[in-house]
């Protein structure tokens, strides 16, 4: 008699399946959490200030049609030309901080790479500086384009420096590039500022990173360039999981390495050149949600990544609500506040380095 075998799983795969499902649960959930936590900082971010607002005023500020009272049209003044475009701006310069960071980390692979790794930070401040001492530009409509073609011109050519001799490619002569680029565009800076008066006041301000007293003429155009760079950034995803098994593992699996570490460079470049140009260099924050990112959801980019997007955003959010606080009247820039915070997560990224390795 002919028998027919049966076909069985292998030992363990259904416990393997279970683990994958109830992982990618647990990583929807936190996506989840994440946007509500958002949203209340948004909320919150709209009535606390160096004039607390009320739930009901902040409502009034936002829909209530204009009247004869002098303290409602203060408030609408409040709400709608102050806290809604540092709001605005917050959300969409942290998101694209917090994605530009967690990219360098998987392009360099470099644990301890920032944005400013690519010479994006000094392009800008170069770019800044340079056309105020020429031109005398004092608002931020009129500079904020050139900040962001400095920052763009610095990623190109330390992409470019990176692209050639020996160490073509190498995620190391990349970093080494940017590191070079940074300190020269930095020297320059200062040179020109100590030079210009009027420069040197608007570096000293625009320095510190701030999403204050910036409106939606220059929002808008910002919020679409980031658009593009997180558009650019999740059609890489799967592609930067390939490339940290290694270039020869990538190239193995049919990955186009040069194509896709160009695509990577551009998507870095947007999102960090469009947020700094907005609001300033922002030290820390791409490097510290990152890292959190990883730590929630592993090495994963597709989801590291949307993951970083949002973690920027709250953090960005919620130092800049500190800011308005802890000195009022007065208020703490954001940049400020978010450099406090990052120097000792940097420190403590740095002990636990050499603590492992001991």
């Amino acid at each position: 008699m002919r028998t027919t075998a049966v076909e069985h799983p292998p030992p363990g795969a259904g416990t393997q399946a279970g683990a994958r499902t109830q992982a990618r649960r647990r990583r929807v959930v936190g996506l989840g959490t994440l946007l509500v936590i958002l949203v209340i900082a948004g909320a919150a971010s709209l009535a606390v200030g160096a004039r607390a607002l009320s739930p009901g005023e902040v409502w009034h500020g936002l829909f209530a049609v204009p009247d004869s009272d002098q303290r409602l049209t203060e408030i609408r003044l409040i709400v709608r030309t102050v806290r809604v475009p540092r709001t605005v701006l917050a959300i969409v310069a942290g998101a694209a901080l917090g994605v530009g960071g967690a990219l360098i980390q998987g392009y360099t692979r470099n644990p301890i790479a920032d944005t400013g790794l690519l010479g994006v930070n000094s392009g800008a401040s170069f770019a800044v500086v340079t056309v105020i001492a020429l031109f005398g530009f004092t608002n931020p409509y009129q500079y904020v384009w050139f900040a962001f073609l400095g920052a763009g011109v610095a990623g190109v050519v330390v992409f470019g420096l990176a692209s050639i001799g020996r160490g073509a490619g190498n995620p190391l002569t990349l970093a080494l590039a940017g590191q070079g680029l940074t300190v020269f565009l930095a020297a320059m800076t200062t040179a020109i500022a100590l030079s210009d008066q009027k420069s040197l006041n608007a570096l000293r301000f625009w320095n510190a990173g701030s999403v204050a007293g910036v409106g939606f003429d220059v929002i808008w155009p910002v919020t679409a360039l980031v658009a593009v760079g997180l558009v650019l950034a999740l059609t890489t995803l799967p592609t930067l999981n390939l490339l940290n098994l290694g270039d020869d593992v990538a190239r193995g699996l049919g990955v186009n390495i040069a194509l896709s570490r160009t695509v990577g460079i551009v998507a870095i470049t947007l999102l960090a050149g469009a947020a700094t140009a907005a609001c300033g260099p922002i030290a820390f924050l791409g490097l510290m949600v990152a890292h959190v990112a990883r730590y929630l959801t592993g090495p994963d980019y597709r989801w590291l990544v949307p993951y970083a997007g949002l973690l920027g955003a709250v953090v960005l959010l919620v130092s800049d609500m500190v800011g308005r606080l802890v000195v009022r009247p007065g208020e703490l820039d954001a940049g400020v506040v978010v450099a406090l915070l990052g120097a000792p997560f940097f420190a403590v990224l740095v002990w636990r380095g050499k603590f492992r390795s001991a």
